[in-house]
């Protein structure tokens, strides 16, 4: 939210910085009159003028690099969630004890494919794929496609309620900083 209110600032500044060193050709080439200002004024305006756009640019690219950071941050986070979201489906696949097939199966209907699609991509016939997934709700004691991906929710947001939380302690030798999970 801060970074949207600097940009709304920056724009602003600038666009006043803009108008007025382009407002005199302007109103000049419009035929409109105007006051003139001493030379001395002018030239205090205009050079204030272009440290408020330099200022403007200056803080537009400190936002943008921030918000990249924070895009890269995220994009991190989104992989470690992802390949805990694997990891969290194979052991269960392996702890109901599916086979190859049946994962194959599973993890196409947890991505949301109709067993037409499932069917297609495997190269069987849709008889299969419904009993296959009959296969997997038997094994992994559910009754339909909304339960077993209830089943991995459940269980990544019982991971993340329960992980232990890193917080600032002080700083240690050196400048170091100590950390503590906060329990």
């Amino acid at each position: 939210m801060r970074d949207v209110v600097a940009l709304a600032l920056v724009l602003a500044v600038q666009i006043v910085c803009a108008s007025f060193l382009i407002g005199g050709t302007v109103l000049t080439l419009l035929g409109i009159q105007h006051r003139p200002i001493s030379w001395e004024m002018k030239e205090l305006l205009e050079i204030g003028a272009v440290l408020g756009l330099v200022a403007g640019a200056f803080v537009g690219i400190v936002v943008l690099k921030r918000s990249m950071r924070r895009q890269q941050r995220a994009e991190e986070q989104l992989r470690q969630v992802s390949g805990a979201f694997m990891e969290l489906m194979q052991t269960r696949f392996r702890d109901w004890g599916l086979t190859s097939a049946e994962r194959d199966v599973a993890l196409f209907a947890i991505k949301g494919l109709s067993t037409h699609e499932i069917a297609a991509l495997r190269g069987t016939a849709e008889g299969t794929v419904k009993a296959q997934t009959n296969a997997i709700y038997r094994k992994s004691g559910v009754t339909g496609r909304p339960q077993l991906l209830s089943l991995f929710i459940d269980d990544l947001m019982d991971d993340a309620m329960m992980a232990p939380s890193v917080t600032a302690e002080s700083a240690g030798p050196e400048g170091a900083l100590v950390l503590r999970a906060a329990g």
